[in-house]
């Protein structure tokens, strides 16, 4: 049992990297305050779904994560 939860505790941990490397920035770093609020005027159009993919993705995998993490240190003392 020990060693299920942790092969899927190394898993979630894999998705979670994943799945946050794959994500975009929020900021736009030294580029977004050099060019100024012209992207914020005329918008930048990002695909909602492959970005709202991935953060559901992220939450669900940090969850599963402190979940097992808990699990496996409390039946495991």
């Amino acid at each position: 049992m020990h060693t299920a939860l942790m092969v899927i505790l190394l898993i979630a941990s894999l998705i979670l990297i994943v799945s946050i490397l794959l994500q975009t920035s929020k900021s736009d770093g030294l580029s977004g305050s050099i060019a100024g609020g012209a992207e914020q005027l005329f918008g930048k159009r990002k695909s909602q779904g492959y970005d709202a993919l991935l953060a559901k993705i992220t939450t669900v995998c940090a969850v599963v994560y402190i979940v097992l993490s808990l699990a496996i240190v409390a039946i495991f003392q």
